[in-house]
């Protein structure tokens, strides 16, 4: 998606506010598996996403001109969030309050991602490998869930994220536009 971006130098067809909804997701996401306990290699995607949802995030804002100010507010704030659960100084009980709500987030990121596709009705920002393996990776994340812990919340986050992740994926598929050489 980032080689993507920085190839068309474009970031049309994407969702700033499903891209933010994203990376709230997965910072919960990461915050929760992490301060459980559960072994690394369990949630190792979450700090791999979100290094590619800091690049990616910054690309869109630039090229749709919208870093500012208030950019770099909220970048500080997320910062010193992030932190926060790092050092464990945010309460457990915050965190166990938040993670129902990813699912939801999740998902409206996502769906987010296909309105926008479709509202553009043209999906050459939109990285094809990039949904494929996302779809991919929650899959994937379903049987490791499964098989580890058996958390609902964590389960059910994996089953629609891969179905909407492949609906983004088709729907990119459907409105890319062939190269003029």
């Amino acid at each position: 998606q980032i080689r993507t971006i920085q190839q068309t130098k474009s970031a049309q067809g994407m969702s700033v506010l499903g891209l933010c909804l994203e990376l709230f997701s997965y910072s919960v996401m990461m915050s929760y598996n992490y301060t459980n306990g559960y072994s690394f290699l369990s949630y190792m995607e979450y700090p791999i996403l979100l290094i590619q949802e800091y690049v990616l995030i910054y690309l869109v804002f630039k090229y749709k001109n919208l870093i500012d100010i208030k950019f770099t507010a909220a970048a500080a704030f997320y910062a010193s969030a992030l932190a926060s659960v790092a050092l464990k100084l945010m309460p457990l009980q915050i965190l166990m309050f938040l993670v129902p709500f990813c699912t939801p987030i999740g998902a409206t990121s996502k769906i987010l991602q296909l309105f926008a596709i479709i509202r553009a009705k043209n999906s050459n920002s939109v990285s094809l490998v990039t949904w494929l393996l996302s779809a991919f990776t929650n899959f994937t994340r379903i049987y490791t869930v499964l098989v580890e812990s058996q958390d609902f919340m964590l389960l059910s986050n994996f089953i629609i994220s891969f179905s909407l992740s492949m609906s983004v994926f088709f729907a990119a598929w459907w409105y890319k536009k062939p190269k003029i050489e």
